[in-house]
């Protein structure tokens, strides 16, 4: 049974559907904001023991990033965001209510605190909360391109589209190509739940397109294509609410596809703070090299290259130019040999994932051809680039 101090978790049943982003009248808008269910005190939610940031914080807290939060802005009234850790500033929204905003600025940076077993899984890094829509299904292409704009613009080195769009535009298309040139990496969730639905920029060449999983490993969301690259949690989560106050307080269960994209957008700060060097491009190939690969060992059109796998993502040593399983993102899978799949984790003996690559090779015409061989240690070996934060 899920634990949680304050609120009932019945209390404002209307709220939810306000959550889960079902357009709102504007004279109703004040009673039917995002309210917290309480505390959450329970187990260690599914997709915090997935990820397991706390085993990455001896290498990276993700600080020195920047990650952008697009969507429906961020309420920076709930405790777990650090003073100062969340950017203000013309252009940003730092209230929520819808509360989807804040349940994906959570995931990616909520602060460990000793009330609750929820936690971020990169809580060094800053938040730049940037608010263009509050309509179910995503809003309009343009102004999500404007808000991408602005990210740049303030310097975000990763930038997460919370609640993407239901169709494209020429002016996304473009603010996709001008972070492409500014080195900063788009994250973006495939979100349709209905046949026949792409999200955007999700399908635009040069995003990480990411797929929604339960805890069994299914895909949750119905969009599919060769632009999906990896997969992460996005049922059943617990994350910060708005609505909090000034307190600690949390929603639960949230079912969302795009709160996928927030994982990995945690992820790949850690990732860029550890490994600062690193293009976008080879951001994309440690996590798409890495991940835990389905029985097939190749792409799903609904999971992409896999379940993510952030100590191995972070910690694995991965030659200079090795180029992903797919080539960059959003590029049609050609035919290649990937890595092997990825040791699964049972109960809590853990596999260190260090992946040792053995070589590249140029293909004819098909594309890339990369030969890896993937070494499992026990735990209590370090990785080899190990260094404190």
């Amino acid at each position: 049974m899920v634990g949680f101090a304050g609120k009932s978790a019945v209390a404002g049943s209307v709220a939810f559907v306000a959550l889960l982003g079902a357009p709102v009248p504007a004279t109703a808008v004040a009673e039917q904001c995002a309210n917290p269910t309480g505390t959450y005190t329970a187990a260690v939610p599914w997709g915090q023991r997935l990820i397991d940031p706390a085993r990455i914080w001896p290498l990276s807290r993700g600080a020195g990033q920047l990650v952008a939060v697009i969507g429906t802005g961020v309420d920076g009234g709930n405790r777990q965001f650090a003073p100062g850790q969340l950017v203000g500033g013309q252009g940003t929204g730092t209230d929520d209510c819808d509360g989807r905003g804040t349940i994906a600025a959570g995931i990616v940076g909520a602060q460990p605190d000793p009330s609750t077993t929820f936690a971020g899984i990169a809580p060094g890094v800053k938040l730049l909360p940037l608010r263009y829509t509050q309509v179910n299904g995503g809003g309009d292409p343009g102004q999500l391109a404007s808000a991408i704009e602005t990210a740049l613009n303030r310097g975000a080195g990763i930038i997460l589209i919370a609640v993407p769009a239901a169709s494209d535009s020429p002016a996304l298309t473009g603010a996709v190509s001008r972070a492409r040139e500014k080195g900063a990496l788009i994250v973006s969730p495939a979100a349709g739940t209905q046949q026949g639905q792409t999200s955007y920029p999700t399908a635009t060449r040069g995003v990480l397109a990411v797929g929604s999983t339960n805890q069994a490993g299914e895909a949750v969301q119905t969009e599919s294509g060769s632009y999906l690259g990896i997969s992460a949690p996005g049922a059943e989560l617990v994350s910060t609410s708005a609505g909090a106050g000034g307190t600690v307080a949390h929603r639960w269960p949230v079912s969302d596809p795009s709160l996928a994209a927030a994982h990995v957008a945690g992820v790949a700060a850690l990732v860029r703070a550890y490994h600062p060097e690193l293009s976008p491009e080879q951001v994309v190939a440690r996590l798409t090299l890495t991940a835990h690969r389905g029985p097939s060992g190749g792409h799903d059109p609904r999971r992409g290259w896999g379940s993510i796998d952030a100590y191995a993502a972070v910690s694995a040593v991965i030659p200079a130019g090795t180029p992903g399983p797919g080539g960059p993102p959003n590029v049609a899978p050609e035919t290649v040999v990937v890595p092997a799949a990825a040791p699964a984790r049972g109960g809590t003996d853990k596999v260190s994932g260090v992946l040792a690559i053995a070589g590249v090779a140029a293909a004819v015409a098909a594309g890339v051809v990369v030969a890896a061989v993937r070494r499992g240690k026990r735990r209590g070996w370090r990785p080899s680039r190990f260094r404190a934060s």
